[in-house]
């Protein structure tokens, strides 16, 4: 029984791979498909209906590039379409939230020091927001804002900060973070699935029926496509972020992911413009170094004192399992110097990913992850700096696995 413990963790290792991976053939593909974009060029001789084109060197071999704007007088033979990377990289995602954050809600996601919300509430919160929000987006993208793409962005960045700050309101910090980043990225998919691809396919229609296509298509696509392409580096920043409390653990957090959607839009500013002109701005590395600087400085205001809350049924099993109180002084022994509201070792600032075993209660609720780390595995302490004994990690091991036959 308590090998699924062990399963479970490689799954969502495997989950986090594919999500990775498929993120990357995304992201690549994206931002290549800008930089070719921004880098046509109108020359003489261009076929008709062709925008401009760019010739390019790559693997021993030269590459020659037109683009039109609407569609070719005739459907090629051979056209490759763009789309599963982005499905692929939302489904893998969606499946790490279900693995980690609503499989692992009580202490991943719902943080009753923030909002004392059920597990059924939380994830039903998670699930609306993520489809209320594109909806929302969506119509506002097909209304008379879409004629003025600047105040399109700017109401844009305006309800992602909303959402930053609604986010912390209900959830736990790395949750509150994580769900951003799945917002935007939801949008970002729902763009290609149901606007971008939808009309692509309406152009290559009327090529096949003989009809000329209507240039709106290929306007209301780029209108999406450029969205994507800002919104792009906060979203890694986002899925990132649960590595470091400094930046989901603070009580700033929703401004610190606030401004990363800034810091996003002045970098891919310098490169978009490079791309389209072969000089970026320098103003915008100052930009963004000014903006990463206020951020650093939001991470270091003092964490409010966490209240001390009453033990869940799931926290009371492993807090009454044989051998709990042995492997609670062990883990404040040899995981107290880091895992504490106010950290001791040396350039440890903030818990590692908030993570504090000070109470009863805070040790049982992460008795799985103490199981894996220091008890299975070695990853914990790190190089086994507190020199924990390996009769202490059988401790560990016997009294979680103890718990959960007690339980099945």
């Amino acid at each position: 029984m308590y090998d699924f413990a062990i399963i479970w963790d490689w799954l969502a290792f495997g989950v986090r791979w594919l999500h990775v991976i498929t993120g990357i053939a995304w992201i690549g593909s994206s931002f290549y498909f800008v930089a070719l974009d921004l880098g046509l060029r109108k020359t003489p001789n261009l076929p008709v209906g062709a925008h401009g084109e760019e010739w390019q060197v790559h693997g021993g071999g030269f590459y020659h590039i037109q683009k039109y704007l609407v569609a070719p007088e005739q459907m090629p033979d051979h056209l490759i379409w763009f789309k599963w990377e982005s499905y692929v990289t939302w489904l893998s995602g969606f499946a790490m939230l279900c693995i980690v954050y609503y499989a692992g809600a009580n202490i991943f996601l719902v943080d009753r020091t923030v909002a004392d919300l059920p597990v059924w509430g939380a994830i039903v919160i998670s699930l609306l927001s993520l489809s209320v929000g594109w909806l929302f987006y969506d119509n506002l993208c097909k209304s008379r804002l879409a004629n003025n793409p600047t105040s399109l962005m700017v109401l844009l960045f305006c309800i992602l900060v909303v959402m930053a700050w609604g986010y912390t309101q209900l959830f736990s910090g790395r949750a509150a973070l994580l769900h951003l980043g799945a917002f935007t990225a939801t949008i970002m998919t729902a763009n290609v699935f149901f606007v971008i691809m939808p009309n692509q396919r309406v152009v290559v229609a009327d090529l096949k029926a003989g009809r000329t296509p209507d240039p709106k298509y290929g306007k209301i696509a780029k209108l999406r496509s450029t969205h994507n392409n800002y919104l792009t580096l906060p979203v890694l920043f986002l899925m990132l972020s649960n590595h470091y409390p400094l930046a989901f653990a603070t009580e700033w957090n929703w401004l610190i992911a606030s401004l990363v959607f800034l810091m996003g839009v002045t970098i891919r500013h310098y490169f978009n413009t490079m791309h389209a002109t072969g000089k970026g701005p320098n103003w915008t590395w100052a930009a963004t170094a000014v903006i990463f600087v206020i951020i650093m400085w939001l991470s270091s205001s003092p964490m409010s004192q966490r209240p001390e809350l009453a033990m869940s049924p799931l926290d009371q099993k492993f807090a009454e399992a044989p051998g709990f109180t042995q492997v609670a002084d062990v883990v404040r022994g040899r995981c107290g110097m880091c895992h504490t509201t106010e950290p001791f070792w040396p350039g440890v600032h903030r818990a590692p990913k908030d993570v504090i075993f000070e109470t009863d209660q805070e040790i049982a609720a992460y008795a799985r992850e103490i199981y894996l780390q220091a008890g299975l595995s070695h990853a914990m302490p790190p190089g086994n700096v507190s020199e924990i004994e390996p009769t202490e990690r059988k401790q560990i091991v016997d009294w979680y696995r103890a718990a959960v036959e007690e339980g099945a």
